[in-house]
């Protein structure tokens, strides 16, 4: 397909007919180009222990009289600038959603197959384990996978992988959703006549589920994804923001809206305003492109 007829393309011209769309794209591109190349882009590295200076800590932003112009949007507890700090912490936060996002999808994708395709008592098994998990609040989950990763691993490596945990926490904390769906479209497709033909000829269950099977669940599942992303990013923020996310060392936009809250009433307003405005941005900007993504790719709203 050439770049003529993609720009063409059904989808590409309710994306391009679309401002909020348009601008949602544009916002969510900043927001993932800053924090990608945060390390050419940003001021200063915030991780560097020797770079520090705590004499410069709490410094207001450039535009008040106390501010600094070497620190645009001002400075934190520890002296670190806060718009270097703010794109290093965007980055760890989309890694942790983006990946807890994959592994979502990756069990419930499976699961999901699995149940739909072979039905019986496993359908009935990891049915019921769903029902069981909904109804706990996906933050509890997380939680509790937290909490449990933290008494089985030892207290000195916490910190090395707080990220790896804070990812499966909320991974296994999401995979209802694309089970359910999944399962959904798999029980349609297992009746038609290609899968029966397939089962015919002799072609292996694993083969007919990836080829003939997930390839119809692969729309609805992509806009799951795509707005669950939004969702993982909020949950880290809220694990971090309830200090057992993403360690102080390496802020994230979490720890770093919690790290201000203990100063918020001091004055030091912009230590959490700041961050708390590039999180609102990067979920609001991906829930509309999930949002648009849902509808573009729904035959019944065409």
């Amino acid at each position: 397909m050439n770049l003529r007829a993609l720009w063409g393309h059904d989808l590409a011209y309710s994306f391009r007919s679309s401002p909020v769309t348009i601008a949602a794209a544009l916002l969510t591109l900043i927001c993932v180009g800053a924090a990608l190349l945060a390390p050419w882009l940003a001021p200063y590295n915030p991780f560097d222990a020797a770079a520090l200076d705590l004499n410069a800590a709490f410094a207001p932003p450039a535009w008040i009289p106390q501010g600094t112009a070497g620190h645009l949007l001002g400075t934190d507890d520890q002296g670190r600038d806060l718009l270097s700090t703010i794109m290093y912490g965007a980055r760890i936060s989309l890694v942790v959603g983006l990946a807890a996002v994959l592994l979502s999808m990756l069990l419930g994708v499976t699961l999901g197959l699995v149940s739909g395709y072979f039905g019986g008592r496993i359908d009935a098994l990891i049915m019921r384990i769903a029902d069981v998990q909904l109804s706990f609040p996906p933050i509890l989950i997380a939680l509790l996978v937290d909490g449990v990763a933290r008494v089985v691993l030892p207290s000195s490596t916490h910190d090395e992988i707080a990220i790896p945990v804070l990812i499966l926490s909320i991974g296994v904390a999401g995979w209802v959703q694309y089970a359910r769906t999944v399962r959904g479209s798999t029980l349609v497709e297992k009746g038609k006549e290609y899968v029966q033909a397939a089962r015919v000829i002799g072609r292996h269950p694993l083969a007919i589920m990836l080829h003939h099977v997930l390839p119809n669940a692969t729309g609805p599942v992509l806009v799951i994804g795509t707005i669950n992303i939004a969702t993982a990013i909020i949950t880290e923020a809220t694990l971090s923001f309830l200090g057992v996310g993403v360690p102080p060392t390496r802020p994230s936009l979490g720890t770093l809206i919690r790290i201000g809250n203990e100063f918020l009433l001091s004055g030091e307003w912009w230590i959490t305003v700041f961050p708390g405005i590039a999180l609102v941005t990067l979920v609001l900007s991906v829930n509309l492109l999930g949002d648009w993504l849902r509808d573009a790719l729904n035959p019944k709203l065409r």
